[in-house]
């Protein structure tokens, strides 16, 4: 089939913007967009119904799915196209929700998810939806993009299950003997808390170092991983404008090196100042949207995709778009006017007030304190450290700074407690700790000059640091603090394992990639909160 001309009138495309020209050529590529067919007419023609999602206490263990019947013009026979980049995240409800997401290199026909409780039973079909997504030639160097990804939607899924799933369309059915070896699987959080662990970092785009960090990730078997932005750097400048250099192509590199983790491990992202692509929207998350399915309990899923909300286990936790209330990078300064805080302030107040929460972890991008060369941002502090300290949220984990950084516990800017390595901390007397998890495979950062690393086994604390904080007038106030206890200039990750019961704790481990531990401290929390 030939490819239609979607090109910008020359005389036209003088006078617009990039982002101009960008939904010009998505409202006209929409327009001659063929569609699949509709819901019904798909459920019919598999011999599957689409089951709704259960209510009350009941579950059932076969999956349902709201997906919507679009999808591109096919261009390619679809036995020589293979999946490839799958990813998972929860839903809201990580018990009974879980959403596929996978890419294709070229439009398909009637793409589509095969799930069941055994890998050679994959009974159930369930048609996915189509984000197309189209990015003009920013540059002679750089050609135009056109991206497909797919996303199934799983709900009503019981807890505490694995399930097996693959990933197809026509001419390539993951059910078939030679396409067995590309079925995945995942498993539901149980019904009632357990122990677990989850995995987190920030500052990860394609390299040597991102991949090893990918695979010490997967041996940890976590129940989820936390990924606080700056996710590819497909956007190198990371200013946030339609000037920044950008080559989209790097999300396919990106998606494919993170395969061997995420198609098993959800991976739930959140939004960085390299993450803001100005040539999708006017916020700049039209791609963000179109490559991930995040929980929809956020303030406003649409315009910030990056913010949202879940429980697993006996653990809140609670993504946020920093972007929005940075000093160093206003881009997307007050974009939300203020309905984010707004919405963090409720969402924080019912995850503290719920008995089956022991603790809230927040994870967001620019670094509320840290030393490293981006420092402290300012806006953060004044938009959300009052409502942290309100709900004693009770580990804040930050990327931005491309090292490994943790405090002391935190009490009203100060330092409420030493917690050297080993050491065990409470929320509700010490105050919080902030963790910078930024190590995730970009070039590394240092610390100020005079500033030797400090961690397990080769600790060198020190009295002060000399550093900075971004102010509202975007200028760098000089700081000199005392809660910076441990540094590493070294390629890393956190591990956190929860445990629940009568003693509940958060056990923290940051691991070096040579899978060395170079931090390690406790949470607890005191009785009655």
């Amino acid at each position: 089939m030939d490819t239609p001309n979607v090109g910008i009138p020359e005389q036209l495309a003088r006078r617009m913007s990039m982002a101009e020209q960008h939904e010009y050529l998505r409202a006209k590529l929409t327009r001659r967009r063929v569609l699949a067919g509709s819901i019904g007419t798909a459920g019919a023609a598999g011999g599957l119904g689409l089951l709704a999602g259960c209510s009350g206490t009941a579950h059932d263990d076969r999956p349902s799915a709201v997906p919507l019947a679009r999808s591109a013009t096919a261009t390619v026979d679809g036995s020589l196209v293979a999946p490839f980049g799958r990813h998972l995240a929860f839903g809201a409800d990580p018990k009974t929700q879980m959403r596929i997401s996978w890419q294709v290199p070229f439009a398909v026909r009637n793409p589509y998810v095969r799930v069941g409780l055994r890998p050679w039973e994959l009974d159930r079909k369930i048609e996915a939806e189509v984000r197309d997504l189209h990015t003009p030639a920013l540059s002679s160097k750089l050609p135009a993009v056109d991206q497909y990804y797919l996303h199934v939607a799983l709900d009503g899924l019981k807890p505490g299950t694995t399930y097996y799933y693959g990933v197809g369309h026509d001419g390539f059915d993951p059910a078939s003997a030679e396409r067995l070896s590309t079925v995945g699987s995942f498993r539901t959080a149980p019904a009632t808390p357990e122990t677990f662990v989850f995995t987190a970092f920030g500052d990860q785009g394609v390299s040597y170092d991102a991949l090893a960090n990918d695979q010490l990730i997967l041996g940890q078997n976590p129940s989820f991983h936390l990924h606080a932005g700056d996710i590819c750097y497909a956007d190198s400048t990371g200013h946030g404008k339609d000037s920044d250099t950008y080559d989209a192509r790097v999300w396919d590199q990106f998606l494919a090196q993170t395969e061997s983790v995420a198609k098993s491990v959800p991976w739930m992202v959140t939004t960085g100042n390299h993450d803001m692509e100005a040539w999708y929207s006017p916020d700049g998350y039209g791609g963000q949207s179109a490559r991930w399915s995040l929980p929809e309990n956020g303030f406003d899923p649409k315009s910030a995709p990056g913010v949202y909300s879940f429980v697993y286990g006996n653990v809140g936790v609670v993504a946020l778009d920093a972007n929005d209330v940075s000093y160093e990078i206003p881009a997307n300064k007050g974009y939300t006017e203020g309905r984010q805080t707004a919405w963090l302030d409720r969402r924080l107040g019912e995850l503290r007030a719920s008995s089956a929460v022991d603790f809230i972890v927040v994870f967001f991008h620019h670094c509320m304190y840290s030393t490293s060369t981006h420092a402290s941002d300012g806006g953060v502090r004044d938009a959300w450290l009052p409502l942290f300290t309100k709900h004693q949220v009770d580990l804040v984990i930050n990327g931005h700074n491309h090292v490994y950084e943790r405090t002391d516990a935190i009490r009203n800017g100060k330092v409420g407690r030493p917690v050297p390595v080993g050491a065990s901390t409470d929320p509700t007397r010490d105050g919080i700790v902030y963790v910078t998890a930024g190590g995730a495979g970009k070039e590394l950062y240092g610390f100020p000059a005079g500033v030797e690393d400090s961690y397990e086994g080769a600790e060198k604390d020190r009295d002060s640091v000399v550093t900075f904080h971004w102010t509202k007038s975007r200028v760098p106030n000089p700081d000199t603090v005392e809660w910076s206890r441990v540094r590493y200039t070294g390629f890393s990750f956190l591990a956190v394992e929860a445990e629940a019961g009568t003693a509940p704790k958060l056990k923290v481990s940051a691991l070096a990639e040579s899978g060395r531990r170079v931090d390690y401290f406790e949470v607890v929390r005191s009785k009655g909160r």
